[in-house]
């Protein structure tokens, strides 16, 4: 089940952090479908700390949206490192925002490839720096229906939003 009050409270601590560091955040995401963005509009006075979001969930999207090169999908698929990093860094380099997120992963219930099963979610987190982007990068398999596993990565999302 739901706990939408703690995603309300991540969302809210990280919008007065933003706030207070006059910083913006963007989204890029796949397999949330744009539940990142919910939470974080969810907060009344957001539009002072979030900038945009983009749900791309199909490649196409993901190659106009956010500038993701088709070589990149084509050698590694949606939901790998090298496309959560390139989303990621798209999303800010077109929103102009000091932070994103981006999300690519097999909600479930179908959907797995060899090596990819059920329940594993990329994530990328970027920050702007003074002459760079800074990407990290990282793997979760959670376990559970679609819902549970959308839920967990919204959740893991905004978590490490707050450390960066």
């Amino acid at each position: 089940m739901s706990d939408d009050r703690s995603l309300y409270r991540l969302s809210a601590d990280l919008g007065r952090r933003l706030l207070a560091r006059g910083w913006f955040v963007s989204t890029a995401e796949s397999c949330t479908g744009g539940w990142v963005a919910k939470a974080l509009t969810d907060v009344a006075g957001s539009s002072q700390w979030f900038s945009t979001g983009w749900v791309s969930y199909g490649n196409e999207a993901k190659r106009q949206l956010l500038g993701v090169s088709k070589v990149l999908l084509a050698r590694h698929g949606a939901v790998s490192e090298p496309v959560v990093r390139a989303m990621a860094r798209g999303a800010l380099r077109r929103s102009g925002a000091q932070l994103a997120v981006a999300i690519s992963g097999i909600a479930g219930p179908g959907g797995a490839v060899p090596g990819k099963p059920v329940g594993t979610v990329w994530f990328a987190w970027a920050r702007r720096e003074v002459h760079s982007i800074e990407v990290w990068a990282l793997r979760r398999r959670f376990s559970g229906s679609r819902r549970a596993v959308r839920e967990a990565s919204v959740r893991l999302a905004l978590q490490r939003l707050l450390t960066l």
